[in-house]
């Protein structure tokens, strides 16, 4: 009896440590405003007894994810998550300080744990929710680009700035265009906008350098061919539109149209990546050595909440935002040496 007493207490604090855990690192990666935790506080109380009597919105409010969403991932990854100690310096971050705060732990173990689940979500999930379409996803994709009125289409590419605090080595580095230091983001997206390759992690002076280092351009098997902005070169399997500088005709401005439309999606993931996970959208006290992997577990958790209809909210739009509190974008050069081939028929899709 007291074995089996002693059992349950420790399965107890076993759940309770690995809710607790994913849900430290999802409220730091949103950092919202916890508006519902402010409000249902009392004395003495921590964050984690008040979260577990949220009703489906606050919860949602709260997490940006569903109730059903975070039981799922307390399942895939819950083996992964263990109590240990670490020899991590430190970060001296109000989120830090805030999560901490919450759920009344230190902030070294604040640190040990954003650390453990971004590394379990990234080592346990990422081929399994993010990959190149094949087989029936493929036919799937590209039926859904041809809805979007672009054929033979296996994804859209595309880049972004991550906003990160100035690292202390080499921070001129990760100087943007705009004056923000930043590590940058390549994905490419699928119709229903999630992501099926990611490459995170260069600094943020270096956006033409990326696409030549990432494994896309080193050989890797495209199927049929992906589609991209001005900023891209032409490959046998990476299209894109005609530039401004080109006189268009008909046929080719219904191209440019198109594949620009159909490109959308690559806009769209990236609005709702940022806008569910707010620490992308914003300065990051997280240390740029992990940001690549908290880049891509939140690429992760993105493609989970699209494959579980798991709805993004509209006011989580930042560009919605009346404040207007992010960071400008750095504009992007068109890429230059291309040469543009075009044939006319009448059975084409855009010639028609």
């Amino acid at each position: 009896m007291e074995r089996d007493r002693r059992r349950r207490q420790y399965l107890r604090r076993r759940r309770a440590f690995l809710l607790s855990s994913i849900a430290a690192i999802l409220s730091l990666i949103t950092s919202t405003s916890r508006p519902v935790w402010v409000r249902n506080r009392t004395a003495g109380q921590n964050f984690w007894a008040t979260a577990e009597s949220f009703d489906d919105d606050q919860w949602k409010a709260q997490f940006r994810v569903s109730r059903a969403t975070f039981d799922y991932l307390v399942e895939l990854i819950g083996p992964a998550i263990k109590r240990r100690r670490t020899n991590y310096r430190v970060p001296s971050s109000r989120a830090y300080r805030s999560i901490a705060d919450m759920f009344g732990v230190g902030i070294a173990t604040v640190c040990i744990i954003v650390r453990q689940v971004t590394v379990a979500i990234v080592e346990r999930l990422y081929r399994r929710f993010v990959s190149l379409p094949s087989g029936q996803r493929l036919d799937d994709t590209i039926r859904g680009f041809r809805q979007r009125r672009y054929p033979q289409c296996a994804g859209a590419i595309g880049g972004t700035h991550i906003p990160i605090a100035p690292p202390r080595d080499n921070p001129e580095h990760y100087l943007n265009r705009r004056g923000w230091h930043s590590v940058i983001l390549q994905a490419v997206v699928d119709h229903d906008v999630r992501f099926t390759d990611v490459y995170a992690g260069w600094p943020g002076s270096t956006m033409r350098r990326v696409f030549q280092k990432s494994l896309l351009s080193d050989g890797v098997e495209i199927p049929l061919h992906l589609i991209g902005d001005a900023s891209f070169p032409l490959k046998p399997w990476l299209m894109k539109g005609y530039g401004e500088r080109h006189q268009l005709s008909p046929e080719q401005r219904r191209f440019t149209f198109a594949l620009a439309s159909a490109r959308s999606v690559v806009d769209a993931a990236f609005a709702r990546l940022k806008g569910r996970w707010r620490c992308l959208l914003k300065k990051s006290d997280i240390d740029v050595s992990m940001m690549p992997r908290v880049v891509a577990a939140c690429c992760v958790l993105h493609n989970v909440c699209q494959q579980r209809g798991d709805g993004f909210l509209p006011e989580w739009s930042f560009e919605t935002d009346p404040s207007g509190n992010y960071l400008v974008q750095p504009e992007t050069d068109e890429y230059e040496g291309d040469a543009y081939y075009f044939l006319s028929c009448s059975s084409c899709l855009f010639c028609s």
